[in-house]
């Protein structure tokens, strides 16, 4: 049985921990009826019992529990010069820190064990990375210094069916925005009023237009989750999108949100501006961390 949205909602929430109706109201900002009407039906399908989740509830979540997560880390970083002249921008240490092991820590916190990083520049470098996170698999792109970022996500294609994809260079402030459960295909971004980056246009919770720059919409961040179906969508039109005229020159998610975008219904998963920070370049990375201001960092 597949769920509603509602109850898949309340589903997750049970998972995570036996709440009341008046809790779940005030979580999933439904109505107290529609809870309650919500519940009765989870109750009757057996999946809740006694308030609480049920085995049999826990299963229906299967087909919507996160499979793997591939990390996009192939690139040169060449706006974070000097530091990715030796390093991969994902490799970079914030705080003492690299950049991507939050978004690593994050998939793990929540159960995603199924982990491979595309890797192209400074591949090698990534290997350090095995002494923490064993389990970590590598993807190689040979194509990353003659294309965009397509190019690492046709590495990746078949592994894209109920699947995280983070552009692996965002420093992760708020864990909790990477989820255990999704139920359908979606992309991370925040509310602005105004923005010079990359964003969307979003109506009734589905992504509608992917652009450059815009006036009350909603700032992209790297961080997308694709179910099954999309993601074998995702393996025929991310090659056929790559060999098309002027193809490597695309950015990956342009193929589900602008040129293929007749098969996809992306929706929009909203979080706050301070759960996420692109660092693009060498000057907003000395903002973030002083200890790039030192004698031997600062370049002036």
């Amino acid at each position: 049985m597949s769920l509603s949205r509602k109850q898949f909602d309340i589903l997750v929430l049970l998972a995570e921990e036996p709440l009341s109706q008046r809790l779940i109201q005030k979580r999933t900002g439904m109505s107290l009826g529609t809870v309650n009407r919500t519940m009765r039906e989870l109750s009757e399908a057996g999946f809740v019992s006694s308030g609480e989740i049920t085995p049999l509830g826990l299963n229906a979540l299967e087909p919507y529990r996160v499979k793997r997560a591939v990390f996009i880390a192939a690139g040169f970083g060449t706006r974070l010069v000097p530091i990715t002249l030796n390093t991969p921008k994902p490799l970079v240490r914030v705080h003492g820190e690299r950049i991507i092991d939050g978004l690593i820590d994050a998939c793990l916190r929540v159960g995603i064990e199924e982990l491979y990083i595309v890797r192209g520049y400074l591949s090698e470098q990534f290997d350090q990375l095995l002494y923490k996170y064993p389990m970590l698999r590598f993807l190689e792109n040979p194509l990353y210094n003659e294309s965009n970022n397509i190019s690492s996500a046709l590495a990746a294609r078949d592994l894209l069916c109920n699947a995280y994809v983070f552009e692996a260079d965002l420093l992760l402030y708020n864990p909790a925005v990477i989820r255990k459960y999704h139920y359908g295909s979606d992309f991370l971004g925040f509310k602005v009023d105004r923005t010079d980056d990359w964003c969307f246009d979003v109506s009734d919770g589905v992504i509608t237009a992917e652009k450059v720059g815009g006036l009350d919409c909603w700032q992209m961040v790297g961080i997308s989750y694709w179910n099954e179906a999309d993601g074998k969508k995702l393996c025929d039109d991310i090659p056929a999108v790559f060999a098309s005229p002027g193809g490597k020159e695309r950015f990956w998610e342009q193929v589900p949100l602008v040129y293929r975008r007749e098969n996809y219904r992306v929706e929009l998963q909203p979080c706050a501006e301070s759960d996420v920070l692109e660092i693009d370049t060498y000057r907003e990375l000395r903002a973030v961390d002083r200890s790039y201001c030192t004698e031997g960092f600062d370049n002036g």
